[in-house]
């Protein structure tokens, strides 16, 4: 029988299948092979026995935190306390690019913005719509509500942002039965990394602590102008091939960021990923 973990306490696996909710055990094999079930892997499981016999190919694994077959992130943005930072934002869509993950752009906080701030926070939103995201506010709760069909979705962001307030807004018994697992984890040295999988609106939401790691270090220098979708649009169009957009005198790249075509702050953050990987 076909199933997906939903939550995973030591070396007790939570298993969701059609018809039931079956608490297994892995197969010795997978330790031996070092590998680790995933919340979120797709299984087979002997239900008589209850152990997990097979994990399903997996299209995404995220470490930090520890899912697999991530389909989407809800990247909480705030536009003001704290203030809009697009190098995180940026930082944010590489590594789920990368992972082909799809990022969803919600913007909070929009009230806290004066008239000029909130011009300015709009211009970004047409931009990024612009280049191929979907850009949300905290306001849109019912186009939100639709995104998760089908989905296994991750919420993350900064510190503040509001993706807890945001949660609560969306199904107040979803927050409070994280706030119970938090609290039942809450036991000093025990407070394990715990992530657990919810039903929401015919899809899935990933009760997490979030993304500790925006590491970019892992990705190779020249597989970022395929992840910044503007840069990739427009890269075969330079005179040499290997081009880094960076250093080379005739690069088209270059002259989309002069004439406005590709957002300055995008292209100066890709250089600094760039860099950052060297």
């Amino acid at each position: 029988m076909n199933g997906i973990i939903i939550k995973s306490l030591s070396d007790l696996y939570t298993v969701k299948t059609k018809e039931q909710i079956v608490e297994c055990k892995a197969r010795g094999v997978f330790r031996n092979k070092k590998i680790t079930p995933l919340v979120g892997d797709k299984v087979e499981i002997d239900l008589d026995k209850k152990i997990i016999t097979n994990i399903l190919e997996r299209k995404n694994l995220l470490v930090r935190p520890p899912l697999a077959n991530v389909d989407q992130v809800v990247i909480i943005t705030s536009a003001k306390k704290p203030d809009f930072q697009d190098n995180l934002l940026d930082k944010m869509i590489t590594l789920l690019e990368y992972n082909k993950i799809e990022p969803i752009i919600c913007f909070t906080k929009l009230d806290l913005c004066n008239k000029q701030e909130i011009k300015q926070i709009k211009q970004i939103m047409k931009y990024y719509k612009k280049i191929g995201y979907k850009v949300l506010t905290n306001k849109n709760l019912r186009k939100i509500k639709k995104i998760f069909k089908n989905k296994l979705t991750v919420f993350a962001g900064q510190s503040g942002a509001g993706k807890s307030t945001l949660i609560n807004k969306l199904d107040k018994n979803l927050k409070l039965k994280t706030n119970e697992i938090s609290k039942a984890l809450n036991r000093g040295k025990h407070t394990t990394r715990h992530v657990e999988l919810f039903s929401i609106y015919n899809g899935m939401v990933a009760d997490t602590p979030g993304f500790s790691s925006f590491d970019l270090k892992e990705i190779p220098k020249m597989e970022f102008q395929n992840l910044f979708r503007e840069i990739k649009k427009f890269k075969n169009l330079c005179t040499y091939q290997d081009c880094s957009h960076i250093n080379e005198k005739e690069c088209n790249i270059k002259k989309l960021v002069q004439n406005g075509t590709i957002k300055k702050s995008r292209y100066e953050n890709y250089k600094r990923f760039w860099m950052d990987g060297e």
